[in-house]
């Protein structure tokens, strides 16, 4: 798998380009200030192998580096400012959610699959399919297409 880092405008925008042309490719943006459009769009189609960090909050080495490894292995990388930014001006639609679905949601946030989340709820792999599909009902995620449902709903979550 290839990474490429991309440090401001002109690079996050050939970084969108290098994943529209080679899906595969991790992506993680380091940048002074959250552009939303191109982290929306950074977000939107596939989520794996993404990160965004603002630079001046990448302070240890430490975290750099273990934020750099899960991208390069397909996980998301996200700073909490950006989360947040993405997610201001919604009202909290998690409000609408019963407390088995915040569960749902909590273990998905965790990156469980559903069939752990089935074992860990100690619920059948469908009925943890009901509770996904009612989740994104409730997000108002039903009807969304380019981006993974999954993921708004994990980023609404984690913004709350």
């Amino acid at each position: 798998m290839r990474l490429v880092l991309a440090e401001d405008s002109a690079l996050l925008r050939a970084a969108l380009e290098i994943r529209r042309r080679w899906p595969g490719t991790a992506v993680l943006v380091l940048s002074q200030y959250v552009e939303k459009r191109y982290a929306t769009q950074l977000l939107a189609v596939r989520s794996e192998g993404v990160g965004y960090l603002l630079k001046d909050r990448v302070a240890h080495v430490g975290d750099f580096l273990d934020a750099l490894a899960r991208v390069a292995a397909g996980s998301t990388a996200l700073d909490p400012e950006v989360v947040r930014q993405l997610m201001s001006g919604r009202a909290d639609p998690l409000e609408r959610l019963t407390p088995r679905e915040r569960d749902v949601l909590h273990l998905m946030a965790q990156g469980h699959t559903n069939a752990a989340l089935a074992t860990r709820l100690h619920i059948s792999q469908s009925a943890v399919e009901k509770h996904v599909n009612t989740i994104f009902d409730k997000l108002d995620l039903i009807h969304v297409t380019g981006y993974s449902r999954r993921i708004l709903a994990i980023l609404r979550y984690l913004g709350s």
